[in-house]
């Protein structure tokens, strides 16, 4: 299928052939026959695509911050890496779409193939001829639904969020400022509220427009007494509510937003404008409220809601995002609401390029620009090829499923030569990832099928770099079929699904590799050749940062937690150092109001009788370096900080310092497929069903109390 995309770095936009999305838990596929172009979001987006790296950073100074705290902590190589990976990404366009089912995963009742629908979404209705989407970010329509109307969905649903925000009742008058797209939907949501509507904009192609469709009162900005026109049309009053639509770095729409509104009024703001309203004479002295509007509505943000489809019940939140829209789609086709006006511009998909110099260049005038795809077309699920040769070529070949970015800097950067081990096929979430991936790094394709993976011959070492929830399912799918495996940490989130993986290496004899990277690194190995193995006092602090609740990290389902997602890590690397595994753990937990678990105390004993002690801290200051490791034996101590730096105090202080961060990456993927072409584990199963076991004991001792638990 193809997709528009555009290149951060470069701005080049481009229609390009992709796999068809993955159709997973909850999502539907729909293959679009309209789009809609958002001005302003999108124009943006394109604008600062095109500029020069300062220009961008200039844009984005909150980004540069990240990258200047990223080149601090991990050093050059990794920054670079990051950055470019940003940089040379095909990100996709679009948010609004309408089109019809195609096909609706195993666990999607709501809706079946043939139903018409509109989508909305970012990441998922994009200008594609085909998408997924999540079922609370896709409504049903009428057979009968026009459906290029259909598609202003999303930027629908924002407007009439922000008119639910506003609070304005039957007979009341909102003024709207910014008279652009949403600022026209929010006029016509007004209208048919019956409320009375004043349009403002500083064009006049626009006020001309809102006067003729949508607004009772319009006016533009720079007219002479515009303050006392309104105060006239309002008997005096000024507004009962004003909604700002519009989208500048000008504090006037804030200010003049207070001058306008009557006492104890509302102002709204809808669009991309700054808050730093004057306090005098308006905002203090007429008690005016001030109040944000959220995209769709309640559920936008919330991965319970748009990804796992848990929705909020109706006595309680009236109007979600998806409720929203199906408001919307309601007024549209009962032409309780005209928009057939706005659309000024139609194209064809194929020519979706020029439309958006019209918006970047503003070469004439417009409002909606629609993109219109051909419905005749047949569509399959596919996958692009780059070689016509996929037979082996060597006696490794790999698939790659996730390749976020993570990978890309830390794994794909180290794989073997192709003729040492062939590059078969990439799957990733994203069409637009895996083709780049397939393109970097020189797969022979890229697929959204993880069975092109699991099932095909060529193919004999599964990478599988996804997030934490699907670690276990494409673990056992692979090592079934008889495939090596790597996996990144954790190896699962529940203990059935370790179970299920235990037994499937002893039926067919073979072993996981896991991304314990942190044992393979030059301080590891100096620490293993003074210290050897023994009975040891092990420290490992970690000032690891907050992470906000509602990312999938913390996500027990999904993330499993940070104690699972990461702690492992830190329970291996002692297991590593101290040559023995852990049996018992007991951890003490900070107490916080969201139950995260994520500053924690963790006492971790080994079958040799060496201890060690996990202080894992969320709560902690950004300039400490993250990590610090302290180990005791036998009249010696060695000290990482933050692997840049290895002390080991006996006689005298031996110190190795890198410039850069070396948490073992590169020398665990080449011992890795030295490994493979031995055939010994590298890492002893025997070690890593410990670990995941003693992760899953933290999480038991903090629920009861502390106590400790053996395993």
């Amino acid at each position: 299928m193809e997709q528009l995309t555009q290149k951060l770095g470069s701005g080049e936009m481009v229609i390009q052939e992709l796999p068809t999305p993955q159709l997973t838990e909850g999502m539907v596929l729909v293959k679009n026959h309209f789009s809609l172009i958002s001005a302003g979001t999108e124009g943006s987006t394109v604008k600062a695509a095109r500029k020069s790296l300062i220009g961008k950073a200039k844009e984005r100074p909150q980004q540069v911050r990240q990258v200047l705290d990223t080149l601090k902590r991990q050093g050059i190589v990794q920054t670079y890496r990051a950055v470019m990976k940003k940089l040379d990404a095909y990100s996709p366009l679009g948010y609004s779409s309408a089109g019809e089912v195609i096909a609706v995963a195993d666990d999607v009742t709501d809706f079946k193939v043939g139903d018409k629908v509109a989508c909305a979404g970012a990441g998922y209705a994009n200008h594609a001829e085909i998408v997924s989407v999540p079922v609370n970010l896709c409504v049903k329509l009428h057979d009968d639904a026009d459906l290029s109307l259909a598609c202003y969905n999303t930027l629908g649903s924002i407007a009439l969020q922000g008119v639910r925000q506003a609070d304005v009742r039957l007979g009341e008058t909102c003024a709207v400022i910014g008279l652009g797209l949403i600022g026209q939907l929010a006029c016509h949501l007004l209208k048919a509220s019956g409320v009375n509507v004043v349009g403002i904009d500083v064009s006049e192609g626009a006020v001309k427009t809102a006067r003729e469709h949508c607004a009772d009162l319009a006016i533009t900005r720079s007219t002479t007494g515009i303050t006392n026109q309104i105060l006239d049309y309002t008997d005096g009053r000024g507004v009962d509510c004003v909604i700002i639509a519009a989208a500048t770095t000008s504090l006037d729409p804030i200010n003049f937003a207070g001058t306008i509104c009557r006492r104890k009024g509302r102002v709204v703001v809808l669009g991309a404008v700054p808050t730093g309203f004057n306090r005098e004479p308006d905002y203090y002295k007429k008690e005016l409220e001030l109040k944000m509007s959220c995209s769709y509505g309640p559920g936008r943000y919330d991965i319970n809601y748009e990804e796992k489809g848990i929705d909020y019940p109706s006595a309680y939140v009236r109007w979600t995002e998806k409720r929203n829209m199906e408001a919307f789609q309601h007024l549209l086709y009962t032409k309780k609401i005209d928009l057939s006006y706005m659309t000024t511009h139609n194209f064809k998909f194929e020519d979706a390029p020029k439309a958006y110099e019209i918006v970047i260049n503003h070469s004439e005038p417009f409002l909606g620009i629609v993109l219109e795809y051909d419905t005749t077309k047949e569509h399959k699920v596919t996958q692009s090829f780059f070689t016509p040769d996929l037979s082996p070529v060597s006696d490794i070949n790999i698939g790659f499923i996730g390749a976020g970015s993570y990978a890309q800097g830390n794994l794909l950067p180290y794989l073997p030569p192709r003729e040492e081990a062939g590059r078969v096929c990439v799957m990733t979430n994203s069409g637009t990832t895996s083709k780049r991936v397939a393109e970097k790094f020189h797969f022979s394709l890229c697929t959204s099928d993880e069975n092109e993976i699991i099932t095909n011959k060529c193919i004999n070492t599964v990478f599988v770099a996804t997030r934490h929830d699907s670690h276990a399912k494409y673990v056992a799918a692979a090592l079934k079929a008889g495939k090596n495996v790597y996996v990144e940490k954790p190896l699962c989130l529940t203990l059935d699904e370790l179970v299920n993986i235990r037994s499937i290496c002893e039926e067919n004899g073979r072993h996981v590799m896991i991304g314990f990277n942190r044992r393979f690194s030059p301080f590891a190995q100096k620490i293993k050749k003074n210290f050897g193995d023994g009975k040891m006092s092990m420290l490992y602090r970690i000032n690891a940062g907050a992470i906000p609740a509602e990312s999938w990290i913390q996500d027990p389902t999904i993330g499993g937690g940070r104690i699972i997602g990461e702690v492992c890590h830190f329970i291996d690397f002692m297991t590593y150092i101290c040559g023995s595994i852990p049996v018992k753990v007991s951890a003490s937990v900070l107490d916080d109001s969201q139950g995260l678990n994520d500053t924690v105390n963790i006492i971790v004993e080994f079958e040799n009788g060496s201890t060690g002690v996990v202080a894992y801290y969320a709560n902690g200051s950004k300039s400490l370096p993250k990590e610090y490791f302290e180990v005791y034996y036998s009249g010696k101590t060695a000290v990482i900080t933050d692997f840049k730096k290895c002390e080991i105090y006996g006689r005298k202080v031996d110190t190795l310092k890198k410039t850069n961060q070396d948490k073992g990456q590169k020398e665990m993927m080449r011992q890795y497929f030295a490994s493979l072409k031995s055939g010994k584990a590298l890492i002893p199963m025997k070690e890593i069903f410990a670990v995941t076991l003693a992760t899953f004991a933290v999480i038991k001792s903090i629920q009861e109390s502390g106590q400790p638990v053996k395993f």
